[in-house]
């Protein structure tokens, strides 16, 4: 049974890869980031990043250490540069070193690889660094590989046919080959797994694993923390069955820094190695050279995630619970955490050390849209609304169901009417699509002066979260040209709160405001009391 990442590309901008948890992409403007399909984060600091948008284009920034960034040199980067010989390749996945070098597998079933080489982790036969990536082509040449992962300075990749390639660093025999000589050049890993297929692949830092597609899992390398789980410390330079698995069907495996977790066909976690922080999940810090089942709280499993620079570990429920256990910014935690975060994603982002992505972040198939996302894709879509609004002369297209979910006043409307089409006239077509848009997204996108006739709209029907949201709006683009009219708005619909913050931004602002049109067309009462309210604020005194 395999388990392997399934990358949807899609030109649906509506629906966004959310990296806003990395500060590395701060700095980008919302345009890019709605164009953002796939993303990894990755360095000592997570301070270098690549991404792919929608287009098909890759783009990275940061620090560039040893030229990891692709960009043909070693400068540091702010802004996205473009990786031109990447655009266009569809990557179907990626993974780092700590060098770090860079390894990738296109649809194509082509790997390219750039960065750190010092021990011939690139696959070219060399020891120089990759500036930009380079196909990797010896013995992989008429083999399709779907998966690439990477140890610190070590690479292995997988391809179609359920065979593993490994090169690089071998000190500990984590290339798989039978001694610990280096390998320059990707070699088949064969031994114990010749005639077997493997179907998903992992690295901790000198350590790596195979799934099989019979279940069995094998593990190579470094195993003074009993990361291998064999039962024993000794490193392995072949590949060896876990024989205390035995009977267990395993489907993915991921490894940490010096610890292996894995997920079987039922749901349950097993986890061994390293355990000083608590990584295993096991309830205490003590190390463990055979695999150890977590207590889950019965819970079915469907993801485990680690990463191999960190000894952070997560797990996903079905129900799409996530927990995470291990180094958590600094805390030990030993047993298995319920959080709030909708992916394990979230969890290395906001508390592994440092905070890279485990895998390649993308718009998976199986998560496709969230609930709220396939809402929002259907507001004002003919296709199956069951009713529509006209309003000045046009046409928003919505569904009962949801309105009388959402909103009171359309309960009341729609239990007594069976009307597929009501004309709305006391509302602007503007105000009224933002109003029924935000029953579907609980967001409003208005400009301030917009968002006045959506206040008014909410007073009429009583909706207070989106008065409270639309005063937000309003105080966000509050200016000195629209803030007269702002707190004239706030004053007719009530809007204390927010009349009290546009009269003081009218105090704060008194020459500039009292210079605009919008005062002097001021209604004459209005004006009067604001003047007497600015004179008692002391905004007059010299």
């Amino acid at each position: 049974m395999s388990f392997r990442w399934a990358i949807l590309m899609t030109s649906d901008l509506s629906i966004m890869l959310d990296v806003g948890k990395w500060p590395v992409f701060a700095l980008l403007p919302p345009e890019e980031l709605k164009l953002i399909r796939q993303a990894c984060v990755f360095g000592s600091a997570a301070n270098e990043a690549l991404y792919v948008t929608v287009n098909d284009e890759v783009f990275a920034l940061g620090t560039n250490c040893s030229g990891c960034l692709g960009l043909g040199d070693l400068q540091s980067t702010i802004e996205p540069r473009r990786i031109d010989v990447l655009c266009g390749k569809k990557i179907v996945s990626l993974s780092y070193g700590t060098g770090p070098h860079v390894a990738i597998a296109t649809a194509d079933g082509e790997v390219f690889s750039w960065g750190h080489n010092g021990y011939s982790q690139l696959g070219n036969g060399t020891t120089n660094h990759g500036l930009t990536p380079a196909l990797v082509s010896t013995n992989l040449l008429g083999k399709r590989v779907i998966e690439v992962a990477c140890g610190s300075h070590h690479t292995i990749a997988l391809t179609t046919d359920g065979e593993v390639f490994a090169w690089g660093y071998n000190n500990s025999g984590q290339v798989g080959s039978g001694s610990t000589a280096n390998q320059p050049t990707p070699r088949r890993v064969s031994s114990c797994l010749q005639n077997k297929v493997v179907v998903n692949i992992a690295c901790g830092q000198l350590c790596s694993m195979a799934v099989l597609d019979s279940g069995e899992i094998y593990g190579w390398g470094y195993n003074c923390n009993g990361q291998l789980g064999l039962g024993n410390n000794g490193n392995q330079q072949t590949p060896c069955r876990i024989a205390a698995l035995q009977g267990v069907n395993v489907i993915q495996v991921a490894c940490g820094y010096a610890h292996t977790i894995a997920l079987t066909d039922e749901g349950f976690v097993y986890s061994w190695g390293a355990n000083s922080y608590g990584q295993l999940g096991t309830g205490n810090k003590c190390n463990q050279a055979v695999p150890t089942l977590i207590n889950t709280e019965k819970e079915r499993m469907a993801e485990v995630a680690a990463c191999h620079t960190s000894h952070t570990s997560a797990a996903k429920t079905q129900s799409g619970q996530v927990l995470m256990w291990g180094q958590c910014r600094g805390q030990a935690v030993a047993s298995p955490h319920h959080t709030h975060f909708s992916s394990t994603d979230d969890v290395f982002a906001c508390f592994a050390t440092p905070a890279v992505t485990w895998h390649l972040l993308s718009i998976d198939a199986e998560d496709y849209m969230t609930v709220a996302q396939s809402l929002k894709k259907e507001f004002d879509s003919p296709e199956i609304s069951d009713l529509k609004f006209l309003v000045d002369g046009k046409c928003i297209h919505v569904h009962k169901a949801l309105l009388k979910i959402r909103c009171e006043h359309f309960r009341s409307l729609l239990n007594e009417s069976d009307e597929e089409c009501i004309e709305v006239s006391q509302f602007s077509y503007l105000v009224y699509r933002a109003f029924l848009e935000y029953l579907y997204t609980d967001t409003i996108n208005l400009p301030p002066e917009d968002a006045i006739g959506l206040l008014d709209l909410a007073t009429f029907y009583r909706e207070m979260r989106l008065k409270r949201l639309c005063q937000e709006t309003i105080k966000r683009g509050i200016s000195e040209e629209n803030a007269i009219a702002l707190l004239c708005a706030a004053v007719k619909y009530e809007a204390r709160d927010l009349e009290d913050f546009c009269f003081k931004f009218c105090v704060n602002h008194l020459t500039a405001v009292t210079q605009t049109h919008a005062f002097a067309d001021m209604d004459h009462e209005l004006l009067k009391n604001f003047i007497s309210k600015a004179s008692r604020y002391g905004a007059f005194k010299n």
